[in-house]
């Protein structure tokens, strides 16, 4: 039984994408996250991904990975969304994301509001695992995560991908989008 029901997309998105506002760069033996105000954060993946990442899928591995920091960053160009602790990569999933007439916004946001069983009063539509990014409504949360399938601006997981970040992430958190 679903906990949620899913309401198809209206639109896609087909634009292309702006320029990058921020990227991984490699730098000897490190990769180093440069976000859009200029910081940089060093990074490593402990994931291994054994085929092409699909629509709807994810991987979560955080075993041995101690306490720290955790910030995310997402890459629209490339639809996907990572989880870093510390600087290791502990999640990555594919992502849906604005379509054309409500683009998702680029940029630094720390996680304004969490609710495990949000609903949008505006689209009438569930939004589980809901991490809100803007005041005007932007967010990530849980997401029938199809091919095709566009969003009003929020940035859409796979519901276990949502359940893991809800459990990890807190208010204030820093999510980089980027393009």
């Amino acid at each position: 039984m679903a906990l949620f029901r899913q309401k198809p997309a209206v639109a896609v998105a087909t634009l292309p994408l702006p320029p990058k506002t921020a990227r991984i760069r490699l730098i000897g033996q490190e990769d180093v996250f440069s976000r859009a105000d200029g910081t940089a954060q060093p990074v490593k993946s402990l994931l291994r991904l054994e085929a092409p990442m699909r629509y709807g899928s994810f991987v979560w591995n955080e075993r041995g990975v101690p306490a720290g920091e955790t910030w995310l960053r997402i890459d629209l160009s490339k639809q996907i969304l990572s989880v870093f602790r510390g600087g290791e990569e502990i999640g990555t999933s594919v992502i849906l994301y604005g379509q054309d007439d409500k683009p998702t916004p680029t940029g630094d946001f720390p996680v304004l509001w969490m609710g495990k069983n949000h609903r949008s009063s505006l689209y009438d539509a569930e939004m589980p695992y809901t991490l809100r990014l803007t005041r005007d409504g932007v967010a990530i949360h849980g997401s029938d995560v199809r091919e095709g399938l566009a969003t009003h601006g929020c940035i859409g997981v796979p519901m276990g991908f949502a359940a893991h970040l809800f459990d990890v992430v807190k208010p204030g958190t820093i999510v980089t989008v980027l393009r």
